[in-house]
């Protein structure tokens, strides 16, 4: 079974209890309109969303939690692996109810939006460059690497690192990272990895996406810093069917809704208008 309990303040946050005892923070904005789930990525949390809720406050309502080892929940308890998020986006979904219409993830929360939006009741979901496949040997020089580096170093050097690397991003997106990043250590991100196997060719989600059932959006980074290969990009155009769009990213990087917020949000406004 899972709980909610109310943390004060209407559309505010709550926390979540899921059926193994792990808890999350939920987060919502607005007051009227459909719902829209939204999952962050790696070494980012709940708070990586609010420019996006607030571009759509007119019309949908946003609602984003904390996964597991990130954020306010930074110390990880359960499991790291891929269907045990899938699950945790499920107990979200049943505390929001028939409101959600869609889900938006970006990169792992991607994947996790993908998996969980097959055989939910939502009508769309929206991947931005999700992690469709990791191949073996990867994670641990492009992912796990790092982390480590990141969270080896203690707070005050670890926002100064991160307000120096990110003084491109719009402020609340450098703020939404330094929520995400102030309590974590590399110990989620090495799990993510252990958990799934990864080093193995553990995540591969591709078939996932073949005849997609309802309508996915996915917005592809460019080559150079995109998660996802040439090949699987060209697989997803090819194979996912009449109900898959990919909107490519050319010249933008793995976090294209920060750095190309407009043009991304503009696809994400016609997209759930169309559900």
């Amino acid at each position: 079974m899972t709980s909610i309990e109310n943390c004060g303040g209407a559309m505010s946050t709550s926390n979540l209890v899921f059926d193994d005892g792990a808890a999350t923070v939920i987060e919502s904005w607005g007051d009227r309109g459909p719902v829209v789930v939204c999952v962050h990525g790696m070494t980012s949390s709940r708070k990586a969303w609010v420019r996006l809720a607030q571009r759509l406050s007119s019309g949908f309502r946003v609602v984003a939690y904390d996964q597991r080892g990130h954020g306010d929940c930074a110390q990880v308890r359960g499991p790291m692996r891929l269907d045990r998020h899938v699950a945790d986006l499920r107990a979200v979904l049943e505390t929001v109810g028939s409101d959600a219409i869609a889900l938006l993830g970006h990169s792992w929360g991607g994947a996790v939006a993908i998996l969980a939006g097959r055989d939910s009741a939502v009508r769309g979901v929206v991947a931005i460059d999700p992690v469709l496949k990791v191949p073996p040997g990867v994670w641990g020089r492009e992912y796990l690497d790092d982390a480590q580096a990141l969270f080896a170093l203690p707070w005050q050097a670890r926002e100064l690192s991160v307000r120096a690397s990110l003084s491109a991003w719009h402020p609340l997106d450098v703020e939404g990272k330094l929520h995400a990043v102030r309590h974590m250590s590399h110990e989620p991100i090495a799990r993510l990895g252990s958990e799934n196997r990864v080093d193995d060719g553990g995540w591969d989600i591709l078939d996932a996406v073949d005849a997609y059932p309802k309508p996915l959006l996915v917005l592809a980074a460019g080559p150079e810093d995109s998660v996802m290969a040439k090949s699987d990009v060209a697989r997803v155009k090819t194979r996912g069917g009449r109900n898959v769009r990919v909107v490519d990213f050319p010249e933008e990087g793995h976090n294209l809704h920060r750095t190309a917020f407009d043009a991304f949000a503009t696809e994400v406004e016609a997209f759930l208008k169309a559900l």
